[in-house]
C-alpha cells in the first residue's frame, strides 16, 4: 500500500475494530474494470448489499497472485483509488463457472440477485478478462467465489 491516504484509512479502520493496524494487506483493489461499475459496487459493499465477489482463477494464475484465503484483509477502493472499506475474507471456494449457485449470486448483491443475472454479467466480464490473458472463456473456467465482511 503506497498511497498515504490509503495507509491512513487502513490503520484507522483496523484500529477502530481492535485489529492490528500493521496487519498485512492481501491486496488493494476496486471491483470491475470501469469507474461507473466499480464505484457502484463499492457503494453496495458500504450499504451491506454486497458481501461476496467472484474472480477468475486464470487471472490470478496469469499474474502469479495467490488466491485469497479466510482471514485475509484487503483494502477496497473506488476506481480512482479512494479507500472505502477494509474487507476480510471469510470463505473461498473455487469452482467451475457453471457450478456457481444462486445463493452465491444473491450474496454478490448485483442486479435482481438472480443466478441468470449473475451468469450474464460475469460471463461478459470474464470474457473480457480471458481475452486480455489469451484464454477462451468456457463453462468450466475456474471461478474464485469469495465471501467477505466489510469494515469502515
Amino acid at each position: 500500500m503506497q498511497e498515504t491516504h490509503q495507509r491512513v484509512f487502513w490503520e484507522k479502520v483496523l484500529a477502530k475494530y481492535g485489529r492490528d493496524p500493521a496487519s498485512e494487506c492481501y491486496e488493494v483493489f476496486s471491483f470491475d474494470d470501469n469507474q461507473s461499475d466499480a464505484d457502484a459496487l463499492a457503494d453496495m459493499v458500504l450499504s451491506g448489499q454486497k458481501h461476496a465477489t467472484a474472480g477468475l482463477y486464470w487471472l490470478n494464475e496469469h499474474e502469479g497472485h495467490a488466491i485469497p484465503k479466510a482471514g485475509d484483509l484487503s483494502l477496497l477502493t473506488r476506481f480512482d483509488g479512494t479507500p472505502v472499506a477494509v474487507i476480510e475474507t471469510r470463505e473461498v471456494i473455487v469452482c467451475p463457472f457453471i457450478a456457481v449457485g444462486a445463493e452465491f449470486a444473491a450474496a454478490e448483491g448485483e442486479g435482481d440477485l438472480s443466478l441468470a443475472h449473475w451468469r450474464k454479467i460475469h460471463w461478459d466480464f470474464f470474457s473480457r478478462v480471458c481475452s486480455s490473458i489469451k484464454r477462451q472463456p468456457t463453462l468450466q473456467m475456474p471461478v474464485i467465489c469469495e465471501h467477505f465482511t466489510s469494515m469502515t
